[in-house]
């Protein structure tokens, strides 16, 4: 009879353990997927904001609730602004996450006259937005410093990089849909400096701004 006891109780035990991991598993898949995700930087297309090996967390939940399959969107919160950081599926290889600094809203002409970035035709500067050549590239050559006027469309996004001269963007591939946008950058968590193997302590828990 005690044996058996034991044994109820053993299979009662292992039970709660399951029953908790699979809590816990299903919590985690829950806040990745609709309240915060963790990304890592791969490139240097958002220096000196954003460093190579910087590792990040998103609010997804800032922009709404989406569905997870096709990225409409449930419950509207807020819409991206101007100046946020935002991660988002790659309008060339959807299956890339990609990520940029939003400078353009539906409605908005963008102009680039000589790297320097005017919105309405008022000139929109960014804290921290670089241009580390010298060099000017006119417009009929390629977009990177020469570009637009363009307007924004309804449901769409115009990024750019912070890093201007090397920095992937809308200037190349367009805009970006706002339901392609997976949510907000707000805090390094991690940041791993690869060239010297090591950690820079002073960007951990650095608000992104």
């Amino acid at each position: 009879m005690t044996d058996e006891v034991n044994k109820i109780r053993r299979k009662s035990v292992f039970r709660e353990y399951v029953e908790a991991i699979l809590i816990a598993l299903l919590l985690a898949l829950f806040i990745r997927t609709f309240v915060v995700q963790a990304f890592k930087i791969p490139s240097g297309s958002m220096i000196p904001t954003l460093l190579v090996g910087d590792h990040i967390l998103v609010n997804k939940f800032i922009y709404g609730i989406k569905n997870p399959i096709t990225g409409s969107t449930w419950i509207s919160i807020e819409k991206p602004e101007r100046g946020d950081i935002v991660v988002f599926k790659y309008p060339v290889n959807p299956k890339q996450d990609f990520i940029n600094r939003v400078i353009g809203v539906p409605g908005d002409t963008i102009k680039i006259v000589n790297k320097k970035v005017y919105i309405n035709n008022k000139l929109f500067d960014v804290d921290g937005a670089v241009n580390l050549d010298a060099k000017v590239i006119p417009g009929n050559l390629q977009p990177r410093d020469n570009f637009g006027p363009v307007v924004v469309p309804e449901d769409s996004l115009f990024v750019m990089g912070d890093n201007r001269d090397n920095s992937h963007d809308s200037r190349f591939w367009s805009f970006v849909k706002f339901k392609e946008v997976k949510g907000e950058a707000f805090m390094i968590y991690w940041s791993w400096n690869r060239e010297d193997f090591s950690v820079r302590w002073e960007r951990l828990s650095d608000i992104i701004h």
